[in-house]
């Protein structure tokens, strides 16, 4: 079976786990290798301030609590997500309200935003979708207009830039996973970055069951969402090939372009011209002049022994969102219509051009199955 994904580990990043643990680095206070990746990777966004916590999850909850947003606040969030991005508004005791997707790029609909806000809405949190970043220039001309906070949803956008400037520096602070199919894995783990020292000093206290002096006295409740030392090291390790590694992606996604060119009935990845996209996953939506459903391809390519996995069902279709108090209904079609008809093919970016041409076969296989 080829694998959606697979982690790539080699001797480099073994041996730093090795040398952090032989150093006693095994929980969250001690040694230098996690002060070490928070500077690293901070400089590497473009950014002043990193704050290292233990996964992507717990990155986008403590933005919002840093941020003060609470019971009684709304949150614009990208419909077309992982469901972590609703769950940080929500563990909050805040509200998302889902943006709908525009066709393009499967990222939030900006056009939207502006009828969506409300006097309750605090902040806004979009996601870069598999990689493409959101036109952040336009999202943060909108939301300074109305005095709202911005926190980018990096999970799947390392190293994708938009104008030149890296996701994770463009809004009031950024969240990324470096969970094992992220483009650089410490297995778990995740980052908030920022260039506001109050905001990373907020979410430094908040990450450590906000210990003050006397220690044990505590005036905030906080949270342990501490990165362990060895991971950190790892992340480093991973950090120093990540351009390598964004250029592999980048290579896997125009074979993919150049194999699948001639299929006008699936809709595969665009760039826009201001972008760097990192193609997280390469994502195929499958149009009904394909002939086949989207689960139909699924279960070809299966049997041809090829993973896929589905696009993200959206926030406006979540249960235990639309039974949350204070929940607002929010149609969103496009977004709708990607989790009916949308897939991700394998995206390692270890993936060879044979492989990928295979893939692409079968693809048209599938379709020409029909067709006869």
């Amino acid at each position: 079976m080829i694998p959606v994904y697979e982690p790539v580990i080699i001797e480099d990043d073994i041996n730093a786990v090795v040398r952090a643990l032989r150093r006693g680095e095994i929980s969250g206070t001690f040694g230098e290798s996690i002060s070490r990746f928070e500077e690293e990777f901070a400089r590497y966004c473009g950014c002043r301030y990193g704050v290292a916590v233990s996964s992507g999850t717990a990155a986008l909850h403590l933005a919002v609590a840093a941020l003060g947003i609470g019971h009684g606040d709304e949150v614009l969030v990208s419909t077309s997500t992982n469901i972590a991005t609703g769950l940080a508004a929500y563990h909050n005791g805040a509200v998302p309200v889902p943006v709908d997707s525009e066709e393009t790029t499967w990222n939030l609909d900006l056009d939207l935003i502006q009828s969506l806000i409300s006097p309750r809405v605090r902040a806004i949190i979009p996601v870069h979708l598999y990689g493409h970043p959101v036109d952040m220039d336009r999202l943060c001309e909108i939301a300074e207009r109305h005095d709202l906070y911005v926190i980018e949803d990096c999970a799947e956008s390392h190293g994708a830039t938009c104008r030149g400037r890296m996701t994770g520096s463009l809004g009031d602070m950024g969240c990324f996973s470096f969970y094992a199919n992220k483009i650089i894995t410490t297995g778990e783990g995740g980052m908030i970055t920022t260039n506001q020292e109050e905001l990373a000093d907020r979410a430094r206290l908040l990450r450590n069951l906000a210990f003050t002096t006397p220690r044990f006295r505590h005036e905030f409740a906080g949270y342990n969402f501490r990165m362990t030392g060895y991971q950190a090291a790892m992340g480093l390790a991973q950090l120093r090939r990540i351009e390598q590694i964004v250029a592999e992606k980048r290579r896997v996604a125009r074979t993919y372009d150049r194999c699948l060119s001639d299929l006008s009935c699936i809709k595969i990845p665009t760039e826009a011209t201001w972008a760097r996209s990192v193609y997280w996953m390469y994502g195929l939506v499958v149009e009904p002049e394909f002939g086949i459903t989207r689960d139909e391809l699924m279960t070809k390519l299966r049997n041809d022994g090829i993973e896929t996995r589905t696009f993200f069902c959206p926030m406006n279709q979540q249960p235990f969102l639309r039974s949350q108090p204070g929940y607002r209904e929010s149609r969103c079609p496009v977004a709708d219509r990607l989790w009916e008809r949308g897939l991700y093919l394998p995206s390692s970016y270890m993936l060879d051009e044979a492989t990928i041409g295979s893939i692409a076969e079968s693809i048209k296989r599938a379709r020409g199955s029909h067709a006869r």
